[in-house]
């Protein structure tokens, strides 16, 4: 955020240089006007009029191209913010709801775009033109005390009711904004369960609650929008009888012989510039509001993307990989999940981690790939703390394949060519290590099959064969798999089995969680996890022998 602000800074200091010589010229019309009805029309001078007409034509064009050039830098403003931000912004998002998927919040995007409208937007200009109507009250003064204290009196009374408006309003619509982005939260996240919905036929109790929360949303906003559009209204209701009632000033002064005809033109004319910006700002207070939350809440996710120290790119891993005394616990929770896991694992080693539900195995496995990082304790690859390795360089020497597959709107093969441009060779080569070529060929389009959003166009069974094949892509030297066959057939438990025999020839360090033991006979080693704590460690064969006696154990104990 500073380096933004730096960046827009100079463009700033533009747009206030055009908004002072803006209203500058602006001062041109009332001095026409003066000009006109004091010396024009007195001494019936044709030639003083041309030259007045003339050069205020000039400052009328020059004030046109400075306005237009204005306008143009506010939008470059604009489109510096969203290029800018919208970045880091993203992934900022990504990597929170790879920590805590169901903590997710994606208004980090939609305040991008309330930064960039309010750049856009009349409010903005309203900021920098406001200091001109102390410039403007004085001009006034200077043409007569009486009116220069109706002027400043008038000012006093809009900027009044701005600073009432913001009082009374910033909270409620504060308070509005976070309730409307709970209830389409809420929208967003019951359609990922449609066909629960559908099925258990609750549709209409999901409707019932959805119509409570727009129920409330709607009382509030009627209640918001009450006061905005009352002071909305008031402010130009004020306006105009401010402008009325200093009309009638100046032509008192006039038949009082104070003023001239002129004079009395010429300060109408500039009031009604002087009280414009302040309407502006009650007109667009809404907007601003939005956009001083959303600069708010930007600043906290900066947090997470404000990261500019230096570092070593590192060399491809050999694929060493070990756990250094892990525990983790979620956020906000005082559980430990994981308590005090240590192993190791020599480069082409396979394990695989079993237990029962809930025992921490797929947090395990996040811990491991260095998405979700230890409360305590440290995973190394190769030495190298993956928590802190950044993720574009290590994430092509990871393969990764989640316990719940989705995958991207595209082709099978943008999937499997994790959203980078399409290399043919390789997204084949990886297809053909995960053992799903030939699945692929039987698709309608093959490899250019649309998969459709979240995968919806493919089995559960498919999906997870082309999940296992985007893990392998571009040969990583790291694989973690999270339960890759619950969802697979008969042949798809046979061509996953031939994958990791491949991995382990190939040298290839491979983790699997899984419950079934037709992978386990493909793993070097095995790690049983049970309440967050290893239970046993060791070759798989010593393993699996404990684990047969300690079955057979409690099987006599029960006859017994």
């Amino acid at each position: 955020m500073k380096t933004l602000w730096m960046e827009l800074r100079p463009l700033l200091l533009y747009i206030a240089a055009f908004s002072f010589f803006i209203n500058l010229l602006f001062l041109v019309p009332a001095f026409f006007t003066l000009q006109v009805f004091d010396r024009v029309i007195s001494t019936s001078s044709h030639e003083t009029l041309l030259v007045l007409l003339a050069g205020t034509g000039v400052a009328l064009f020059i004030l046109l191209l400075l306005d237009y050039l204005r306008t143009r830098l506010q939008n470059v403003v604009g489109i510096m913010v969203d290029e800018r931000l919208s970045p880091p912004v993203v992934n900022a998002i990504v990597e929170r709801a790879a920590r805590a998927p169901s903590g997710v919040r994606t208004e980090g995007i939609r305040d991008v775009a309330a930064l960039r409208a309010v750049f856009s937007a009349n409010g903005l200009i309203a900021v920098f033109d406001a200091p001109w109507v102390f410039v403007y009250v004085f001009v006034i003064w200077m043409f007569h005390p009486a009116l220069g204290l109706g002027a400043a009196f008038s000012a006093l009374l809009m900027l009044g009711l701005a600073w009432l408006n913001d009082r009374i309003s910033r909270r409620s619509l504060e308070t509005l904004q976070n309730e409307g982005r709970r209830a389409a939260q809420y929208v967003e996240s019951s359609l990922r369960n449609a066909e629960v919905l559908q099925a258990l036929g609750m549709t209409q109790r999901l409707l019932v609650r959805w119509r409570a929360l727009q129920d409330q949303i709607a009382t509030m906003q009627t209640s918001a929008s009450r006061s905005t559009v009352a002071f909305t209204a008031g402010t130009k209701a004020a306006r105009q009888a401010i402008q009325i009632l200093m009309l009638a000033l100046g032509a008192y002064l006039v038949l009082s012989q104070q003023a001239s005809a002129g004079v009395m033109i010429a300060t109408s004319i500039l009031l009604g510039r002087a009280v414009q910006p302040v309407e502006q700002l009650v007109g667009s207070w809404r907007t601003l509001i939005e956009a001083r939350a959303a600069y708010g809440r930007l600043q906290e996710l900066s947090k997470d993307f404000e990261r500019t120290e230096p570092h070593v790119a590192m060399p491809r891993p050999e694929g060493r990989l070990s756990a250094e005394n892990i525990s983790y616990r979620a956020a906000g929770s005082e559980t430990l999940v994981l308590s005090n896991i240590v192993f190791a694992l020599a480069p082409g080693e396979a394990l695989a981690i079993v237990g029962p539900s809930a025992a921490g195995k797929s947090t395990l496995a996040r811990v491991l790939t260095g998405v979700w990082r230890p409360s305590s304790g440290k995973v190394r690859l190769d030495g190298a703390d993956v928590s802190y390795w950044p993720r574009e360089e290590l994430g092509p020497y990871i393969g990764y394949v989640p316990q719940d597959v989705e995958l991207f709107d595209g082709s099978v093969a943008d999937n499997i060519a994790r959203l980078d441009k399409v290399d043919s060779e390789a997204v084949v080569a990886a297809a053909v290590r995960a053992n799903a070529h030939d699945m692929i060929l039987t698709l309608p389009k093959g490899y250019d099959t649309p998969v459709g959003e979240h995968g919806s166009r493919l089995s559960p069974g498919q999906r997870q064969r082309i999940a296992l094949a985007r893990a392998l892509y571009g040969n990583p030297q790291l694989v973690i798999l999270d339960e890759p066959n619950s969802n697979l057939d008969g042949a798809g438990e046979v061509a996953l089995a031939q994958a990791m025999s491949g991995l382990r020839q190939a040298g290839v360090t491979s983790v699997v969680v899984t419950h079934r033991p037709s992978l386990i006979a493909h793993v070097d080693k095995i790690l049983v996890l049970a309440a967050g704590r290893i239970q046993q460690f060791g070759p798989a064969s010593e393993v699996m022998r404990d684990m047969q006696r300690q079955a057979q154990a409690i099987v006599d104990q029960k006859a017994a």
